[in-house]
């Protein structure tokens, strides 16, 4: 058996014993990847192989029920779905400097140091079902976790100073400074833990590819590779990977379909908050949004996210409104605003940050002929205060709210909460979680609410909250 490196075309599968910047068979630029075949007789393996005793019935396969690690955050916790499942390969992918590397050291230190303190849980089939898992451990943990983080990109020295930064560093950490994907393993097999880190993916190689690290045949060759680890051993894996500028070329996106979650951690530089998100996981929803602050010493996780992103909120001020929305399993309410001037060009600026830009202009569109305004002459610029994004359909009717109490320079009235959805002939249309929705906003304050069930059209909730009639 002997193992050649190849060329191949995700277009169209044609192979080539060299790189070629244009595929000879469909004509696609840059389409060969580099891959590792291995040479043997495929009519025997085939004969070899005993196909009746692999074959399973489904009905007859028992329920497992999985082990979960807590990460030492809540937040964290609660977008992967109650913990980190034995032998799962998890993706966290973000921009560069966002704060995956921090985020993941922090979760390393807190799970080797977690002697009898961090939990572990227990998720059933049915008990899943009616009692959800929240991010509080059940069942305790009394073996010792170690954790490896393989780090690619940085020497110990540079993980040493920030995990200083952080906190103290407890003994079971260990830093394993390599690139090469077999080396890694190798260490891992050795001391067996807890946690696997890989930081990052875009630094390993294997000695099975001749192509440079960062290549998208290096990547999922390496991917692949720690995708069977995890699974023979049950040790969970997480993997960095950093977004280019196009977002796919040797990025994350190669690899979704590999790994068991895809988280995304989501921010800017203007605003310290740090979201995270789950785009793909296997055992969790892909709902849930954890809330992060990066300060001085790392991460902090945002146990209130409400009363957060209201913090800041200027009352009695045209062109706000508070939107209450969901994110996976649990509301939070945010601020939308809007600033509407008159333009000076022919055609009139839209710009739209934190929600859905293609609903925004239908509920422009509505309240151009519901409420009988003019807002063609007027630029128009929506956003959700602190750099929240919400794509619910939810906040259309606090959107219209602001928008309106910016075009008439009215504020909306005070202690109002609106939520629901804004149709093409300005009716109301109700959302999901009316109740935990209008729980929270009673929490922080709100006694007043502006919901499809009290109106039914876009014109009979723009009377009452912004001219009180």
């Amino acid at each position: 058996m002997k193992t050649r490196s190849v060329y191949i075309c995700q277009q169209c599968g044609y192979q080539s014993a060299q790189f070629l910047g244009k595929c000879p068979e469909c004509g696609e630029w840059n389409s060969l990847i580099e891959s590792s075949v291995t040479e043997e007789a495929t009519r025997a393996k085939i004969q070899d192989i005993s196909i009746g005793e692999k074959l399973i019935k489904l009905s007859s396969v028992k329920s497992q029920k999985f082990g979960r690690l807590a990460t030492g955050f809540g937040e964290f916790d609660r977008v992967l779905g109650g913990g980190i499942v034995k032998g799962s390969l998890v993706l966290i992918s973000g921009d560069p400097g966002i704060g995956k590397s921090t985020l993941l050291l922090q979760c390393a230190m807190q799970i080797a140091g977690s002697v009898g303190r961090l939990d572990s849980r227990i998720v059933g089939k049915e008990k899943d079902r009616k009692n959800p898992p929240s991010h509080k451990p059940t069942i305790p943990q009394t073996q010792e976790h170690s954790v490896l983080y393989v780090t690619g990109e940085e020497s110990a020295q540079q993980v040493k100073i920030r995990a200083d930064r952080i906190g103290k560093v407890p003994e079971r950490l260990f830093i394993l400074p390599e690139t090469d994907v077999e080396s890694g393993l190798a260490a891992s097999e050795k001391l067996n833990p807890s946690l696997l880190i890989i930081d990052s993916i875009q630094t390993l190689t294997t000695e099975k590819l001749t192509g440079v690290a960062g290549s998208i045949g290096q990547l999922r060759e390496c991917s692949q590779i720690l995708q069977r680890y995890a699974k023979s051993s049950g040790v969970p894996v997480f993997i960095v990977g950093h977004v280019t500028k196009e977002g796919s070329l040797a990025g994350p996106k190669v690899l979704e379909h590999l790994v068991d979650a895809v988280l995304s951690l989501e921010g800017d530089d203007m605003h310290a908050f740090r979201l995270l998100r789950t785009n793909k996981n296997r055992f969790g929803s892909t709902f849930e949004v954890g809330v992060f602050e990066m300060q001085d010493k790392g991460m902090v996780e945002v146990s209130d996210p409400s009363g957060i992103f209201l913090e800041q909120r200027i009352s009695k001020r045209a062109g706000s409104c508070v939107v209450s929305t969901i994110a996976g399993g649990r509301p939070m309410l945010a601020e939308v605003q809007a600033l509407c001037t008159r333009t000076i060009f022919p055609v009139p600026t839209r710009r739209v940050t934190g929600l859905d830009f293609s609903r925004i202009q239908i509920v422009i569109a509505a309240l151009s002929r519901v409420a009988k305004l003019s807002l063609g002459n007027l630029d128009i610029y929506v956003n959700v205060a602190g750099g929240l994004k919400v794509t619910e359909p939810a906040a259309d009717l606090g959107a219209a709210l602001a928008v309106i109490s910016a075009s008439v320079d009215k504020p909306v009235r005070e202690g109002i909460c609106a939520f629901g959805e804004v149709g093409l002939l300005g009716e109301l249309r109700p959302v999901i979680n009316t109740k935990s929705r209008i729980s929270e906003a009673k929490r922080l304050g709100f006694n007043d609410f502006v919901t499809p069930d009290k109106f039914k059209t876009l014109d009979e909730a723009v009377s009452y909250a912004i001219h009180g009639r």
